[in-house]
């Protein structure tokens, strides 16, 4: 008898819930009709290439364009992906360039921005010279960048060798060993400001009375920055590092037009693979699969980082 009651309380109370929700949604039908214009666009730009993307997945393409001659495969293309040696040389080359360009990126724009809290001479000017690497395009910086790379006419291999640190000019984007990480350098490079605007904004709600109390405790500056000054800035750091990380994860433009993702797959990551895979290859299939992967991976960043926002809300409002 308790059984079915509580059934049909649960029954009831859903129906309730749903009546409030329509009746809610009729109440402010004036406010959707604003918005749906922009619920169309979203749905034509956004929601049918996801659509057609997780369908295509399924399917095994011909190498032309002819997508109506698809045929379906189900897992397939995800099997192949998981069982090439490829995927996994990619997948590995992808952490190694977020999570470095992420965190050294975060580590350096967060020195950056303690050193540049204090006033002093000058800041200002220096200010706008780091930010310059952050709004210049990542187009020009990246075919500057390789020249300055460039095995014979680049600017840091003429250095060397005129300081006589080197024999010859080193091969830092043709070489296996060290295209990567050469790469990392130009893109902790561009996105190092970033995070020292984030982290300046941070430091700028730290209580200078909390400081200053600390400091007539007689803590050091180590002790003032541990205990006061870094817990104010754990939720800026966090949306800091996540944006960051979405960002590297999901990169582009420099991997690509630095290296094409050569030599020999050495700088492949996923967004330039997937690229490779559906322009050059035409393997619409098996890019879909590679896609709704890294759609997946970015959507588990995308609800870290709402969750961080989230806590950062909840702990404003309580104060």
């Amino acid at each position: 008898m308790t059984i079915v009651t509580g059934k049909a309380e649960a029954r009831r109370r859903l129906e309730s819930g749903r009546s409030s929700v329509l009746r809610q949604i009729w109440e402010h039908r004036a406010d959707y009709a604003y918005v749906l214009p922009a619920i169309a666009v979203m749905l034509v730009v956004i929601a049918y290439p996801i659509y057609y993307t997780i369908e295509l997945s399924f399917f095994k393409t011909p190498p032309g364009l002819q997508l109506r001659d698809k045929t379906f495969i189900g897992f397939d293309n995800y099997t192949i992906i998981l069982t090439s040696e490829v995927f996994w040389r990619v997948t590995w080359n992808t952490l190694i360039w977020t999570l470095g360009s992420t965190l050294i990126a975060f580590v350096l724009g967060f020195a950056t921005a303690l050193a540049l809290h204090r006033e002093f001479v000058g800041r200002g000017v220096l200010r706008a010279i780091l930010i310059i690497p952050w709004v210049i395009s990542a187009v020009a910086a990246s075919y500057i960048w390789k020249w300055i790379y460039h095995s014979d006419f680049g600017i840091i291999g003429a250095v060397l060798v005129g300081l006589g640190l080197a024999d010859r000019p080193p091969n830092f984007i043709d070489s296996v060993n060290t295209v990567l990480p050469s790469l990392i350098v130009v893109n902790i490079w561009r996105e190092f400001p970033f995070a020292m605007i984030m982290m300046m904004a941070g430091l700028q709600t730290v209580p200078e009375q909390l400081l200053r109390a600390a400091q007539v405790d007689g803590a050091s500056a180590w002790q003032r920055f541990w205990h006061v000054t870094f817990p104010h800035l754990r939720n800026v750091s966090t949306v800091t590092i996540l944006l960051l990380a979405v960002a590297n994860f999901n990169s582009f433009i420099i991997p690509w037009i630095m290296t094409g993702g050569g030599p020999s797959n050495a700088s492949h990551i996923w967004i330039t693979h997937i690229y490779e895979l559906a322009f050059g290859r035409q393997r619409w299939g098996v890019a879909s699969a590679y896609s709704v992967l890294l759609f997946l991976t970015l959507m588990t960043l995308g609800y870290f980082y709402v969750r961080a926002l989230s806590g950062n809300e909840r702990q404003e409002g309580s104060a």
